[in-house]
């Protein structure tokens, strides 16, 4: 069970440095914009795939989080890599905001809620 919370651990902090290399602006603009995701997706408490759905609402979490990351990782160039490390070891003894959680949900609520409604009138014409 250590040797999982240690791989949660590292990965929450290479999530950080993919997030700070894609804000770089010496990272070319394909991989700020899959770093982007990468981040956007770990960083979010929205899954692709609900993780009460059984082995499946895993799977994200342990597939395409760290392939995604892996990828960004080996894209971005080794001077940024070094920047970015420092960033986020540096941001990860940091406390966590409550308030951007809240409008991190709000935000994937709207927008979930503008593609139903747009969906619903399209299907209504």
């Amino acid at each position: 069970m250590s040797r999982l919370r240690k791989w949660a651990r590292e990965l929450k902090q290479q999530t950080l440095v993919v997030y700070f290399a894609a804000r770089d602006p010496r990272t070319p603009w394909f991989t700020r914009l899959l770093g982007l995701g990468v981040a956007a997706y770990a960083l979010s408490p929205i899954d692709l795939i609900p993780d009460f759905i059984p082995v499946l609402g895993y799977l994200d979490d342990l597939v395409i989080v760290p392939l995604g990351v892996l990828l960004v990782i080996r894209l971005t160039p080794a001077d940024v890599l070094t920047s970015s490390r420092a960033k986020a070891s540096e941001m990860a003894g940091k406390p966590t905001s409550p308030a951007m959680a809240v409008a991190t949900v709000a935000i994937w609520v709207i927008t979930i809620g503008a593609l139903g409604l747009w969906m619903w009138r399209a299907l209504r014409t």
